[in-house]
């Protein structure tokens, strides 16, 4: 009778001990188009985000790519503090130098947190400062609950993040990089000869997964954002606080696989069924999506304020000591339309030509190439961003009597990303 009961005890903690385990983790998936929440469980709770902290420094590094303070090519020196922080890392010694290149493709591939601190003391002082300008650069993106201490994700009890805010940076990477996007999917690359392995399984296990970033700390617990494309249908997801490994990539796979089956199906998703299918037919009830489970709705959710570059002092008196373009600060949210390709690269370059030659008469200082969907395919915009309502105008007046092709729009984009 005694091993009867203390078999049912042991089966009752089994049980208890599967629904703490999910209740106490947080996930959330978006359609990546147009940032809606299809799923979310815990997602405002706050959480050490280990190395998802480096989609952050990437972002800041592709940002800094795209305004031309930083080429791939170029080569950065490593510090001994760099050099001394802990694994995972690739292994750069102080002294030496590091192309931005291979130090991009070891922070994606490797999650190197020695390289992290390389690129964040290029930026800044130190890397506590770069901390600073991360924290800044989350706020002006939407991330309303983090805030960074560092580069890497290397353990610090103040740097948190949320599995909602997580999302709006993957999207922000992806809508406002996408000519550097395609690098997440890498599994491995080259370095002095050796080939370079990663660890994101996800990749390698799920078909249509293309990226972005895993994380892992004792106090973390097994993170990840991903995305992943299917039928011209993206899905990008984040699950964090998962005990192990496996467990972490069997739940972000059975999302994004529901969650992309859902959307080739339909053209708007039944929120309460694909929750069920998730959740396996459990209730997770939650403070945050108690209603939605009443209603089979989740809040709204809006875009952060589109691409914008943000630069720290240090880097803006480097770029004018070497006469590199001139970051401004925004001083309005209007933008001048002047073309669209089907090219990044020609819709790129023909919004700096047009920038250029306003420039020598006109205080314009920002471009943005904005990605759309048609139906022969993907498209991007070319702008010419931070004006004023009537500034903009009158631009574009001028352009026209030139015989210049151009629209005047507002700038606050109705993209929506992964925020209430």
């Amino acid at each position: 009778m005694l091993k009867r009961l203390l078999a049912f005890l042991c089966f009752v903690m089994v049980i208890l001990s599967a629904k703490i385990s999910m209740a106490t983790t947080s996930a959330i998936m978006v359609n990546a188009e147009d940032g809606s929440v299809m799923y979310e469980q815990n997602a405002d709770e706050r959480r050490y985000p280990a190395s998802l902290t480096k989609l952050m420094t990437l972002y800041i590094t592709f940002n800094a790519l795209e305004n031309k303070h930083l080429k791939l090519t170029d080569k950065l020196k490593v510090s001994r503090v760099a050099a001394s922080r802990s694994p995972s890392k690739l292994g750069v010694r102080a002294g030496e130098t590091i192309t931005v290149k291979d130090a991009i493709m070891a922070v994606i591939v490797k999650s190197a947190n020695d390289c992290a601190t390389v690129l964040a003391e290029h930026f800044s002082k130190s890397e506590a400062e770069f901390a600073v300008l991360m924290t800044k650069t989350a706020k002006k993106l939407g991330m309303k609950n983090t805030t960074f201490k560092n580069a890497s994700g290397l353990p610090h009890s103040q740097q948190k993040t949320t599995a909602r805010d997580m999302a709006t940076l993957a999207m922000a990477v992806y809508h406002h990089f996408p000519q550097y996007y395609g690098w997440f999917s890498a599994n491995s690359f080259k370095y002095k000869g050796q080939t370079i392995q990663g660890h994101n399984h996800v990749l390698k296990t799920f078909a249509g997964a293309d990226g972005m970033k895993t994380g892992y700390t004792a106090a973390a617990g097994f993170n990840i954002v991903t995305s992943a494309k299917r039928s011209n249908k993206r899905v990008i997801a984040v699950t964090m606080g998962h005990k192990y490994v496996s467990e972490r990539d069997k739940r972000v796979s059975l999302m994004m696989d529901k969650g992309l089956n859902e959307l080739k199906k339909n053209q708007k998703v039944d929120i309460a069924s694909l929750r069920q299918q998730i959740n396996g037919g459990k209730a997770i009830v939650t403070a945050q999506n108690t209603k939605a489970l009443r209603t089979g709705q989740t809040a709204s959710v809006i875009m952060p304020a589109p691409h914008k570059p943000v630069i720290s002092t240090v880097m803006a008196q480097k770029a004018q000591t070497e006469r590199a373009p001139v970051v401004a600060a925004s001083n309005g949210n209007y933008a001048i339309q002047v073309g669209s390709f089907s090219d990044y690269k020609r819709a790129k370059n023909y919004a700096i030509s047009v920038k250029n030659n306003l420039a020598k008469k006109f205080a314009v200082y920002n471009i943005k190439v904005e990605r759309f969907n048609a139906q022969k395919g993907p498209m991007f915009r070319s702008k010419v961003v931070g004006l004023a309502k009537n500034d903009a105008k009158h631009i574009c007046q001028t352009m026209k009597r030139q015989k210049q092709s151009c629209l005047v729009v507002a700038d606050t984009t109705s993209i929506k990303l992964a925020q209430k």
